[in-house]
């Protein structure tokens, strides 16, 4: 078992990766930059290590700073979290050369998956099914006309090594794709230094569905169930649950075998996710492989009992999967996630600054992942996630009257949040009847 691991990371997943550590008797280094020199994941850690000013590039994406602190530390492993640097083969690589153990999937494995044509490739070979779209990278705008015109519009334009919605362009006449090609190439290009963009057909109202994955080194696999992550602005998740309204156990079981199928062809190994969007007709199409832990991670971890961060230190050990989850896997009750974000309800305007009050909402069912406290400044720089509040109940109508319950008690001062936007839509009736897909928020905002 490792001695000390370092966390790349800050807030609430840094802390979430300490209290795991801490559970296992493994001692933790935080790193941090300059305006989170007073976040609870350096006070919380063993040791920490500023590694830079407030600019993640020279800080958190840093990835010889990052290194050096490892080294300085001693430490046996590294912990990504979600973002920075979590799905970055060259980190991945530099951590192996360095002979320190990087908690997540092999490099070779995290490069052909973070270019998502590859991924694509990978998943149709295996029978896993895909959207109709292009061959590879698109080479030519006359090679985006014919793909266009093969598999008809309107179409996605979608950067290769891309996330978070950019890099992206809706297409839906010919007249129009030559631009939004290049427009999508230079997004791309400027955020992920890579101009590669593919096309796939587009489903107009998706449902988006994910299937958590957890894998050890020594071949053995397990899906451990979906997530309903259709709530969406501008392709950022606001509320997850699991599992889906929309999923049948027979569906749920034949894709779960599936997929077990191709991670293991594909040589998968610690925890990841496999997203896929669901048409009006209940076909799964899949769209990309995040080799990472997710932000809503923790609503698989009430529904299976299964502790994931844990999961993913033992894997990175060499431990079996037989001997960190009970087996067979489980589904119990169901979860819901609210992202709480520092943000205007209405207008999603940033809303940094310094919290005055802060009231944690508590009681059965309630679990809330934060490295937010009163008088914490809530900085700039970074995502604007101020807390995870996570409500479980034996069905899905407990779960909703839970998270009312926990939202109603969710007291954050000082800044604007979006605790009354996920309290509207927990009183709205197409969400209460499991009624939604990736244009529900367009359609709420224009019923409230």
């Amino acid at each position: 078992m490792f001695e000390k691991i370092l966390i790349a990371n800050r807030g609430e997943i840094a802390v979430r990766v300490i209290c795991a550590c801490k559970d296992l008797g493994i001692k933790t280094v935080a790193v941090y930059s300059e305006a989170d020199r007073h976040s609870l994941h350096v006070r919380f850690a063993d040791e920490a290590i500023c590694i830079g000013p407030a600019k993640s590039s020279r800080s958190y994406l840093d990835i010889p700073s990052v290194i050096s602190a490892a080294e300085i530390t001693n430490v046996d492993a590294i912990h990504p979290g979600y973002g920075f640097l979590s799905e970055n083969a060259d980190f991945a690589q530099v951590c192996e050369t360095s002979e320190i153990k990087f908690i997540g999937p092999r490099p070779a494995v995290t490069r052909a998956m973070g270019l998502k044509q590859h991924a694509r490739a990978a998943m149709r070979d295996c029978g896993v099914p895909i959207l109709p779209g292009s061959d590879g990278i698109l080479k030519s705008p006359e090679e985006a006309l014919d793909t266009a015109e093969r598999i008809g519009y309107p179409v996605m334009l979608k950067a290769s090594a891309g996330g978070g919605g950019r890099g992206m362009r809706v297409v839906r006449e010919a007249a129009d794709l030559p631009a939004l090609l290049t427009q999508a190439q230079q997004e791309a290009q400027a955020a992920f230094a890579c101009p590669d963009v593919y096309m796939e057909k587009l489903i107009e109202a998706p449902r988006h569905i994910e299937f958590q994955v957890l894998a050890d080194e020594h071949g053995h696999i397990e899906i451990l169930g979906e997530r309903e992550c259709s709530i969406q602005r501008r392709h950022q998740k606001l509320l997850e649950e699991a599992p889906s309204p929309a999923l049948s156990p027979q569906l749920r079981q034949e894709l779960m075998a599936s997929l077990r199928d191709a991670m293991r062809q594909i040589g998968y190994t610690n925890a990841g996710t496999i997203e896929f969007l669901m048409d009006e007709d209940g076909k799964l199409y899949f769209i990309e492989v995040n080799a990472r832990i997710q932000v809503e991670h923790p609503v698989t971890e009430a529904i299976t009992g299964i502790d994931l961060v844990k999961s993913q230190i033992l894997v990175a050990a060499g431990c079996p999967l037989p001997e960190i989850i009970q087996q067979p896997v489980t589904f119990r009750g169901h979860a819901i996630e609210c992202r709480i974000n520092a943000e205007n309800p209405d207008t999603f305007a940033p809303s940094p600054g310094r919290i005055t009050g802060l009231n944690l909402p508590g009681d059965i069912g309630i679990r809330v992942d934060t490295a937010a406290y009163t008088d914490y400044v809530i900085p700039p720089y970074y995502d604007s996630l101020v807390a995870k509040l996570i409500a479980y109940g034996r069905d899905r109508t407990e779960a909703i009257a839970r998270m009312r319950r926990a939202l109603d008690m969710f007291v954050v001062e000082g800044i604007y949040t979006t605790i009354p936007l996920h309290q509207r839509i927990m009183q709205d009736a197409d969400f209460i009847a499991g009624k939604t897909d990736t244009r529900f928020l367009s359609r709420f905002g224009s019923r409230s």
